[in-house]
């Protein structure tokens, strides 16, 4: 799943030769010629569906693609390609949609696990980083809940990596908002 700030019909085909699929958006702009209509049922969320080849003469996909045109929550007609055509219309225009919430977890983790940066490369380097991370995370909300403190997981996380190696009482108390002695 990727959205239309990736559009590379190289890569589309190399894709779909070496047997990955995929489902994108396409920029409103992409030039696409038909190739053939695929009849949908009345109870679809789906506008189109058709097979086509994507590109202009001096830039066009080798391989024949689906091309679906559905509407997003706001009314706005989307057009998404993929190399699947063993799947219904509805479940490609869901699996779509199912995007968006995977953008919002890598998003909250990014903000709240404080990852900014993979540091391994293998996939049990990259489930301990995460890991540790969340245990930063619910160290951070347990010290807020445990000291009733009204200020923000940001404001706690900073009063911890500032006072890291001082005496425990200093950052509690600077946590539940009373002035250190």
């Amino acid at each position: 799943m990727f959205d239309r700030g990736y559009l590379d019909y190289e890569q589309f085909d190399l894709m779909t030769d070496e047997g990955y699929f995929f489902v994108s958006r396409l920029r409103k702009n992409a030039v696409v010629r038909p190739l053939e209509h695929f009849e949908l049922p009345e109870d679809t969320v789906v506008l189109s569906d058709e097979m086509v080849v994507i590109g202009t003469t001096q830039n066009r996909s080798e391989n024949a693609f689906r091309l679906l045109k559905v509407l997003d929550s706001k009314g706005n007609q989307l057009k998404l390609v993929t190399n699947r055509f063993d799947l219904s219309a509805d479940e490609i225009a869901e699996l779509y949609k199912s995007r968006w919430a995977i953008e919002l977890f890598f998003k909250w983790m990014k903000q709240h696990l404080n990852i900014k940066k993979l540091y391994a490369q293998s996939e049990q380097g990259v489930r301990n980083q995460v890991y540790l991370a969340m245990v930063v995370y619910c160290l951070n909300v347990l010290a807020q809940l445990r000291t009733k403190s009204e200020r923000t997981y940001l404001q706690i996380s900073r009063y911890l990596k500032a006072s890291i190696w001082k005496s425990a009482h200093i950052w509690i108390r600077k946590i539940e908002g009373k002035s250190v002695l």
